[in-house]
């Protein structure tokens, strides 16, 4: 049984990414499954550090994407917004070149707060870094 409990276009999201640090570091939603949400990163100049291998702030960067975007995907209520409250990160193993991707899956999605873990693994699906967002769900004003 999925968990999404609004509707999800992935050319939309991505869409609405455009003009955003998301899409100037090449970030792509590029699937969605019952009870996760995967998106990848090219590893380039944009996402290296001056060592030549990938950021640790390009990975939390791509994890808050990630989780930030199925937070939102899983609200009860009109009006509701999730935004980001803790991110940690663990980076496992340095990458140089090509892409990593993101599985974003939730650990608890209550009414106030959602917790994530997201793992990004490399091309070779072993593991970069692994990381927990916790997300805020807040209430517009009026809604």
């Amino acid at each position: 049984m999925a968990i999404w409990t609004r509707p999800i276009d992935l050319n939309i999201a991505n869409a609405n990414s455009a003009n955003t640090a998301v899409a100037n570091l090449g970030i792509e939603i590029t699937e969605i499954g019952d009870d996760f949400l995967r998106g990848r990163m090219p590893v380039d100049s944009r996402t290296v550090q001056p060592r030549g291998i990938l950021h640790g702030g390009a990975s939390v960067l791509l994890a808050e994407t990630l989780g930030s975007f199925a937070a939102n995907f899983c609200l009860r209520s009109p009006g509701q917004h999730a935004v980001g409250l803790e991110i940690n990160a663990n980076h496992i193993r340095p990458v140089a070149s090509g892409w990593v991707t993101g599985t974003a899956r939730p650990i608890h999605i209550g009414g106030s707060t959602q917790v994530w873990e997201i793992r990004i693994e490399n091309a070779e699906g072993k593991t970069t870094c692994i990381s927990r967002l916790t997300m805020a769900v807040i209430q517009e004003a009026g809604k």
